[in-house]
């Protein structure tokens, strides 16, 4: 069994059409980073300026102390708003390079399996063995990648059950501070 020019086409053009989808999104995640890192970085500079410009304007050490104090709240917001945001920028990245990732296996999966049905079909007789041993291969394969992706979602589950609480307890944490 001999693969036809027009199956060598359509087996690249399909690794392209991947390839470039994934560049595609990695390169759309890059640009909301970059986005999320100059907005950081912009308002990280105002807020020195402001808070600058504030402390300068304190009349005794009360004053100061208390300008000082009252500037760690708003900052572990914005850290907790930046981290959340560039957290849900990464699992969306991952999940779409997911997405494709299974495509391209669930697509090589059905390839491999009509492969091994005409190579079966058009095998010497007493190949079988053979035959079936691929096919059980396959089946194996197929099994682990199930089970592989399964503990992946779970742990990405349990990554974003982490970081829900402990963006809520470090929030409790400064309230709990700022009230003190």
């Amino acid at each position: 069994m001999y693969l036809t020019p027009e199956q060598i086409h359509a087996v690249n053009k399909a690794n392209m059409e991947a390839i470039l989808s994934l560049a595609t999104s990695q390169f759309s995640a890059c640009e909301k980073f970059t986005g999320l890192n100059s907005g950081a970085i912009k308002a990280a500079f105002e807020d020195s300026i402001a808070n600058a410009r504030a402390l300068a304007g304190a009349k005794d050490v009360q004053e100061l102390v208390s300008l000082q104090n009252s500037f760690s709240q708003p900052a572990i917001e914005k850290a907790i708003s930046y981290s959340r945001s560039m957290y849900e920028v990464a699992t969306h990245a991952n999940a779409e390079a997911s997405k494709i990732a299974e495509r391209r296996f669930a697509e090589w999966k059905e390839n491999l399996a009509s492969l091994l049905d005409k190579a079966a079909k058009n095998a010497p007789a007493g190949s079988e063995v053979a035959v079936i041993a691929a096919k059980q291969m396959l089946a194996a394969a197929n099994s682990a990648y199930d089970n592989f992706s399964k503990v992946a979602k779970h742990a990405t589950e349990i990554a974003d059950e982490s970081v829900a609480t402990t963006t809520e307890t470090v929030k409790s944490l400064a309230r709990a501070k700022k009230a003190a």
